[in-house]
């Protein structure tokens, strides 16, 4: 069993297929880091509640999370209720070391990469719709 988790901390939502590229996100993520236990968490509308996963990861006997919000930006969210969650964790697992990053979107090397995307659409033929 690792000691160290990678939680993707995303918002939630009413429809399940919401959580898919969250979902294909956490699985390439685990490709790269086979030793890292990578999962994800919600903050509302989803299970599992970040509260909820980070007690079950140390119950697992993880010492050791990172986590990353995958939002677009450093919203109320991520600027207000989640360092009040993260404190009330710490503070309940003072064993723990539970570091959080940025926010993705905040990210310059994710900004490129939706750059390169969307600046791409303008010359591929394809369309979803």
């Amino acid at each position: 069993m690792s000691q160290r988790a990678l939680i993707l901390f995303a918002h939630g939502a009413r429809a399940a297929s919401w959580a898919a590229p969250f979902e294909r996100l956490r699985d390439l993520a685990q490709a790269r880091e086979p030793d890292v236990r990578v999962s994800l968490a919600f903050l509302e509308l989803m299970s599992p509640r970040l509260p909820d996963h980070v007690a079950q990861l140390v119950a697992d006997g993880v010492s050791d999370i990172t986590l990353v919000p995958v939002f677009l930006g450093q919203g109320g969210h991520v600027l207000r209720d989640l360092p009040v969650i993260v404190d009330e964790l710490r503070a309940t697992y003072p064993d723990t070391t539970i570091k959080v990053v940025e926010a993705a979107g905040e990210n310059a090397a994710v900004l490129n990469a939706l750059c390169d995307y969307c600046v791409g659409a303008l010359s591929s033929d394809a369309s979803p719709h």
